[in-house]
């Protein structure tokens, strides 16, 4: 049976340690703060929120929350954004998507000051991370090399094949993985011979949103599996894109869903806001 790699004591052990970078910095003066704007009242994105914020009470920092209604206009976000971006206590800026219909996420994305990105969606910060410069690292992939590096597990050298190529994690993914001088192949739907391509992972990260689409066909035996999907099975149970129970059986080790990739990207986000002093200095004292 594989090792279960633990996500909420993982991502715990990182919110301690930053827990007491914000104590330093408190010492010295410095708050951080976080803006989360939720639109509209959408279930998955309110519990996204909830932890979100109870993460930055957790490690001391300030969380400043706007909850606007459904029917907000793109304009009226994009002026919320443009304000946040001024004031100088805001280190950083988080826009929880999905958005409504009627706004352009691109453009809200757009809109956020890149020393405030702190989810890593900006065009800047995503090419800052393709080129090896400073920046923010979207937190989900970000939070998966962290899991891998806590678990002692090996990744230069390694095969490794990523499953989905969206721009919020399968694309990022594979240049971290990149960066710690894996061998990278991302995989998509498109992709033939899949099982023959993902069988050749040493490391298979799946992000496709399709339920328990991953069973031990695709796995290669000993191979280490991230399952970063988030679904709901028949049961409207939540489950991964990975079929746990399957799959655990043939690799040797495997995160769950919920408790294995999911707390990882609060804790990066939270890592993220850290950073930002670090890369930035203080919101608005002109570093």
């Amino acid at each position: 049976m594989a090792a279960i790699i633990d996500g909420k004591a993982i991502s715990l052990e990182l919110k301690d340690e930053l827990k007491k970078k914000v104590q330093e910095l408190k010492k010295k003066g410095i708050q951080i703060n976080l803006a989360v704007i939720q639109v509209g009242n959408n279930p998955a994105s309110a519990v996204y929120v909830r932890n979100k914020k109870k993460g930055c009470e957790y490690i001391g920092i300030g969380s400043l929350s706007y909850e606007l209604s459904e029917g907000t206009s793109q304009e009226e976000l994009l002026a919320l954004i443009e304000e946040l971006n001024r004031r100088e206590d805001v280190n950083g800026i988080l826009v929880q998507l999905p958005l409504p219909a009627h706004i352009d996420e691109d453009t809200v994305i757009r809109a956020i000051d890149p020393k405030k990105d702190v989810d890593g969606f900006h065009p800047q910060s995503v090419g800052a991370l393709c080129i090896g410069q400073q920046g923010f690292a979207s937190c989900t992939p970000a939070g998966v090399i962290e899991l891998l590096k806590r678990s002692s597990i090996e990744i230069e050298g390694k095969e490794c094949v990523v499953l989905g190529r969206s721009n919020i994690v399968g694309k990022p993914m594979s240049v971290l993985l990149l960066r710690e001088n894996a061998t990278v192949t991302i995989a998509h739907s498109r992709t033939k011979n899949l099982k023959e391509v993902t069988k050749r992972a040493d490391i298979l990260i799946a992000a496709v949103g399709r339920p328990k689409m991953i069973t031990r066909d695709y796995v290669k035996e000993g191979a280490v599996v991230i399952d970063v999907g988030i679904n709901r099975d028949e049961n409207n149970k939540l489950c991964g894109d990975v079929d746990f129970d399957d799959v655990a059986e043939v690799c040797s080790a495997i995160t769950p869903v919920p408790g294995g990739v999911g707390p990882m990207t609060v804790a990066m986000l939270l890592y993220n806001c850290v950073k930002s002093i670090q890369l930035y200095g203080q919101a608005g004292d002109g570093k």
